[in-house]
């Protein structure tokens, strides 16, 4: 099927920032606008605050990419079903948490392979027609007991095979639809204990205990064009530096070890977990490896200051960013009120969990 519009064919204007950042309402403001328009980010970020209705969704869309000068920047969402999902009713259908698809497979794993390819397919037939291009799932990290609610009914299961299996299902139902993947968090943030929105989480686990578990479903789905860094100090990885800002984590660990080829952004600069001004994070994830610096809040100040520190983007980041965006295709045809009542059929299967965030 022939590729999507990439940035090979937009007009050539300014190099991108190496970032990705969010605005601060529903409508594009002035000062927002001139920012862009002379130091534009890679792509954009939505939020609950961005998201009204759909004619003012695409609206806003096509002017965050008109003031960056690219037809084609990436425009990025967290919709992952559940708890986290921007978009909601009544304009936008709720969708089950992905705990619910794991639940599903532990029992009958090829109806979970099914519900999780037809979740994602249905998630890109909601964002695609918008002008979204990127949704940041699947979440990877195991379902572990003890583990923070952050993660909580967002994971999958505990089952490190199992979660790559459903991961992959989930890969390859948003790109037929034409939407790009984001794996998260690498490399695993299911143990962590405290949220990484607050404070830094560390995980004191054994190196040959993350490969043998956490680590096994980000291998399984290296081959996703988009990746997110945990905000996680892994003390048997780089006791001093969590991964976001670890050149260690994401060279022996992300790169090497678990393959990971495609184009790395950090997790949201404006989290709790992390020290330092946004310019400094933005600095500091850029000189640890992460292609790309994600700045979520939409706070003009911070903004400045992450597009200013992120740099542009250039060499082999460059060459990682445009060849993920190389990977969007067509949306596939889809019948969708029969995909709609496939799953919901499949999903109906499923007892509720015992507890929250099970």
């Amino acid at each position: 099927m022939p590729a999507a519009s990439s940035s090979d064919a937009e007009p050539a204007r300014r190099a991108p920032a190496a970032a990705i950042v969010g605005v601060a309402g529903s409508e594009l403001r002035a000062e927002e606008r001139a920012l862009f328009e002379v130091r534009p980010p890679f792509g954009f970020i939505l939020f609950a605050r961005n998201c009204v209705e759909p004619a003012q969704l695409r609206q806003l869309i096509g002017e965050l990419r008109t003031a960056a000068g690219r037809p084609a920047a990436p425009v990025l969402i967290d919709q992952e079903g559940g708890r986290v999902a921007r978009l909601k009713p009544p304009h936008w259908p709720a969708r089950e948490p992905a705990r619910a698809l794991g639940r599903l497979a532990e029992r009958d794993r090829a109806a979970g392979r099914e519900a999780a390819w037809l979740h994602a397919r249905l998630l890109a037939a909601d964002l695609e027609p918008l002008g979204i291009t990127v949704d940041c799932v699947p979440v990877l990290d195991l379902a572990l007991p003890g583990a923070t609610p952050a993660i909580g009914d967002r994971a999958l299961s505990a089952d490190p095979a199992l979660v790559g299996e459903l991961g992959l299902a989930i890969i390859e139902g948003l790109l037929a639809g034409g939407l790009l993947p984001v794996i998260k968090h690498l490399p695993g943030h299911g143990r962590a204990r405290v949220d990484s929105h607050e404070v830094l989480p560390v995980v004191d686990t054994g190196l040959e205990r993350l490969r043998a578990s956490d680590f096994q479903p980000f291998r399984s789905c290296r081959g996703a064009p988009f990746g997110m860094t945990a905000h996680v100090l892994y003390t048997a990885l780089d006791p001093e530096r969590p991964a976001t800002l670890s050149a260690r984590i994401i060279g022996e660990v992300i790169r090497d070890e678990l393959g990971f080829e495609g184009c790395l952004l950090s997790d949201d600069l404006s989290m709790g977990a992390l020290d330092g001004s946004p310019g400094a994070r933005a600095a500091g994830c850029r000189a640890a490896g992460c292609d790309l610096a994600l700045h979520c809040n939409g706070r003009y100040p911070e903004t400045v200051d992450v597009l200013a520190a992120a740099g542009p983007l250039e060499g082999a980041a460059r060459d990682r960013a445009e060849r993920a965006l190389r990977r969007r295709q067509l949306a596939e045809p889809l019948d969708r009120s029969a995909a709609e009542a496939r799953l919901e059929a499949l999903l109906a299967t499923v007892e509720p969990a015992l507890q929250p965030g099970a």
